[in-house]
């Protein structure tokens, strides 16, 4: 790797993204904050020269890939990609507008796709990946297929992009945050907060700078490639 680390954290004006970012930005790396609000301007303000906006929708692959070949131009290549940015939209199978179902899978599963073709060209020898992922995409809750569909499909990508990326020295691991204190659990009504947070057996959502902190220790483990990383105060465990 770089001497100065060069970082992409997607969806990086809010929430895990946006603490990832911080926590890279205070150590001193390079970090692209790819986000498709005007908000990560303020942010990149905010987190100093290191850092550079680039107000882009995963979504959109040739935005996408023309975003990141800037970023490694001016930066002679890219250390680090995580794949954060996603949506969430909630419903059962039959009322779930179709239009919610491919707007999550475009984000949440497309997105990464598009992010990693770009940015792929230009890791080398030492590179990592992160990719968010979800605990619905590993267990099943009712009324929320599509956000579970779009991250049991980031299971797959991530681990059959491990085995692909090996042999060019790239790792691909994947951290999986349980209930978190963010802005995409605020609508969660006082009922459904509480038993939420009654089957998590230390008994407390986790916080955005929990979860920044174990992406980064994944992202710098030399000998991990492949690994699915529940941080979710023993969720998983439980159910």
């Amino acid at each position: 790797m770089a001497d100065t680390q060069r970082w992409i954290v997607t969806g990086s004006s809010r929430g895990i993204g946006l603490a990832t970012a911080r926590l890279a930005a205070n150590r001193g790396y390079r970090v692209a904050l790819l986000a498709r609000g005007a908000r990560v301007d303020e942010i990149a303000g905010e987190l100093g020269e290191r850092t550079r906006p680039i107000r882009v929708d995963v979504c959109d692959p040739e935005a996408t890939k023309l975003a990141v070949n800037r970023i490694a131009s001016e930066w002679d290549g890219i250390d680090v990609v995580i794949n954060n940015a996603g949506v969430h939209r909630g419903g059962l199978l039959e009322s779930l507008p179709i239009d919610y179902w491919d707007d999550v899978l475009r984000t949440n599963l497309y997105g990464p796709f598009h992010v990693l073709r770009a940015a792929v060209p230009h890791m080398r020898m030492g590179g990592s990946i992160v990719n968010i992922g979800a605990v619905v995409g590993l267990r099943g809750f009712a009324g929320d297929f599509a956000y579970a569909a779009s991250k049991a499909g980031l299971v797959g990508l991530n681990n059959a992009l491990a085995v692909e990326m090996a042999r060019r020295g790239i790792r691909v691991n994947m951290v999986v945050p349980g209930m978190i204190n963010t802005e995409m659990t605020a609508n969660i009504s006082p009922t459904a907060y509480r038993r939420l947070v009654a089957r998590i057996p230390l008994g407390r959502e986790g916080t955005d700078v929990e979860i920044a902190e174990v992406v980064h220790w994944v992202a710098a483990s030399t000998y991990m490639t492949g690994a699915v990383v529940p941080t979710d105060g023993g969720l998983l465990a439980q159910i």
